[in-house]
């Protein structure tokens, strides 16, 4: 049996994280599994993984930027210091127990997450060893990140950028080079035998609170929305550095009674949360894709994207299984939530057209791709 290996950053919350549970659980149907996480966040992991798959962790901490951003928020001398020694100890140890790690791996297949672990993989993986990186975030034309991706992937025998843009993007800019640009749908790790009914009067948003996500926007947006419909409620799912910002937004447009911050919530919670939502927006700044877009679309919900999301607008085809507004116009993205809010008839039609849309990533179908990828793999020389 073929031994696979993903490296991770942690098993916390968060796309990627969502990502590495599916892969891993598809993969570890036909192959060996292992996967070794820099930092232990949470006891388990916030996504389910199946039993028969390894899970080392190689510090039983989570990096310590929260405290160390509190104490100098607070201007605790003593503590900035004690925090700052901390966060210097976990960065050396996070860059050289990954190495070893790295160098200690046999398995035939080695998959990395994130940029660093591209360059160390690639620079210290055995030899033998075939080499594959993965690519979650969108280059948003930066030339210095699109270089530093580039330059990481230098000994990596196979790049599997999230989207079909960013797989054409990456190839013409590894042209002449040895790394084979593969693409591989991510995929749902359950597809729903429910649909929504689309009646509840709840608008939906799923993510981590971060600034990249535009949470102050949408709530921003809800607050034009909530002029004309005040009876709809806007919920935001996730947590993050950024939930105080968010609260006090929320307070100072006096809207405590209808935006609620629910927090993490697992899969079976979520599963409750989709079946009684009937819109589902997205304000992200940048996006590679949005696999919870598909989750949303699975159970018949209508999508609202900004199109600076650019990962998103391989999901989401405007007036079909929802709606994208360009130059992140709020006052559009309001025109569009009070429309659907206002059109049941438009809500379920372009939810119908979305549940449709949703059965490319059918785990079985993304499954057997992968199959068919680990049986022809070759070594790139």
């Amino acid at each position: 049996m073929k031994r696979i290996v993903v490296l991770a950053l942690h098993l916390g919350t968060g796309g990627i994280e969502n990502v590495i549970a599916s892969m891993s659980n598809i993969l570890t149907e036909n192959y060996k599994v292992k996967i070794i996480s820099t930092y232990k966040v949470n006891e388990i992991p916030a996504f389910k993984l199946n039993n028969n798959i390894e899970i080392e962790y190689l510090l039983n901490c989570g990096p310590n930027k929260k405290e160390l951003l509190k104490a100098i928020k607070h201007k605790k001398i003593v503590n900035i210091f004690k925090q700052g020694v901390k966060s210097l100890k976990i960065l050396f140890l996070k860059r050289y127990l990954m190495i070893k790690a790295i160098k200690n791996i046999d398995a035939e297949f080695v998959i990395s997450t994130r940029i660093i672990h591209n360059k160390w993989l690639g620079k210290y993986g055995n030899k033998k060893t075939i080499k594959i990186a993965q690519e979650h975030n969108y280059h948003n034309n930066n030339n210095k990140y699109i270089r530093k991706v580039v330059k990481s992937v230098k000994n990596i025998d196979y790049f599997m950028p999230t989207s079909k843009e960013l797989c054409e993007f990456y190839k013409t800019r590894l042209i002449n080079k040895k790394t084979k640009v593969v693409y591989i749908q991510n995929s749902l790790e359950r597809f729903s035998d429910k649909v929504s009914n689309l009646k509840s009067k709840n608008i939906l948003s799923i993510g981590r609170l971060s600034s990249e996500k535009g949470y102050v926007d949408l709530i921003e947006i809800y607050k034009m929305v909530s002029k004309i419909h005040d009876d709809w409620k806007l919920r935001i799912v996730g947590d993050g550095l950024q939930r105080e910002e968010l609260e006090n937004k929320i307070k100072e447009l006096k809207l405590e009674e209808k935006v609620i911050l629910t927090g993490f919530k697992n899969k079976d919670e979520l599963d409750e949360i989709f079946m009684d939502s009937s819109i589902y927006v997205m304000t992200s700044h940048t996006e590679s894709f949005g696999l919870v877009l598909i989750e949303a679309e699975n159970y018949g919900i209508p999508l609202l994207v900004f199109d600076t999301a650019r990962g998103a607008l391989e999901i989401v085809e405007d007036g079909k299984n929802g709606f994208f507004v360009k130059n992140r116009s709020k006052k559009e993205m309001a025109n569009k939530i009070n429309k659907l809010i206002e059109n049941y008839n438009l809500r379920c039609k372009i939810g119908a057209q979305g549940r449709i849309c949703s059965e490319t990533f059918k785990k079985e179908i993304v499954a057997e791709k992968w199959y068919k990828f680990i049986e022809s793999a070759k070594k790139q020389i």
